[in-house]
């Protein structure tokens, strides 16, 4: 195994937990409003599905049959009404008690846990993103070398985890959230609404039988 493929399965998984999304405004809401261990603990448990994603992406690499699409359509619909239901908790939030967060997640670890295996777009983003940055030595890419790609891969997810929970827990940012708060859960509620909207427009006519092959 090449060098090369290592550090482009260190990039990739890297960059697909950077680039920003409905899981990433949810970690800023809760590491910004709870601190950096609420933060770290959402992202512990949407790192179990970085782990499955990225690894349904290395395997389709390597050649393996792809799994159906009506996995990820039934997928897609849990996630839609999740996201909704999200965004409605946000829109309405009223606050609890003076100087307390607008919106506290109790359990941030099953709610990351629930963000990170129900995400439709985790394996088109992982293949995307895997195919990108490891199809140069993809020549070196073979079965027996998915459990060091994935160690590897698994290395890149912490490491932007750190980074991400550094960067929500630090004081400027937490001081800018908590006096615009206000306004960021009602319009983070909304992109989470469109997010929703988005994931069942795409998941129901795949469900119903209606999207052409």
């Amino acid at each position: 195994m090449t060098q090369s493929l290592l550090l482009g399965a260190f990039l990739a998984a890297l960059f697909y937990v950077l680039i920003p999304g409905p899981a990433f405004l949810q970690l800023l809401g809760i590491g910004a409003g709870q601190g950096r261990k609420a933060g770290a603990f959402f992202l512990m448990g949407h790192l179990v599905g970085d782990i499955i994603w990225s690894a349904l992406a290395l395997i389709a690499i390597v050649g393996a049959k792809i799994i159906g699409t009506f996995v990820f359509d039934l997928l897609g619909l849990l996630c839609g009404f999740y996201l909704a239901w999200i965004g409605w908790n946000a829109v309405s939030a009223k606050p609890k008690a003076d100087g307390q967060a607008l919106v506290v997640v109790e359990r941030p670890f099953r709610r990351g846990l629930i963000f990170g295996v129900t995400n439709p777009k985790g394996y088109p983003v992982a293949l995307a993103t895997f195919t990108a940055l490891v199809a140069g030595s993809a020549n070196a890419l073979d079965f027996a070398a998915l459990p060091l790609m994935l160690s590897v891969s698994f290395v890149g997810f912490v490491t932007a985890d750190i980074i991400l929970v550094t960067i929500v827990g630090a004081g400027a940012v937490r001081r800018f959230y908590r006096a615009n708060e206000r306004l960021i859960v009602r319009c983070s509620g909304v992109l989470f609404m469109g997010f929703a909207v988005q994931a069942l427009w795409h998941a129901t006519p795949g469900l119903l039988g209606w999207r052409k092959a």
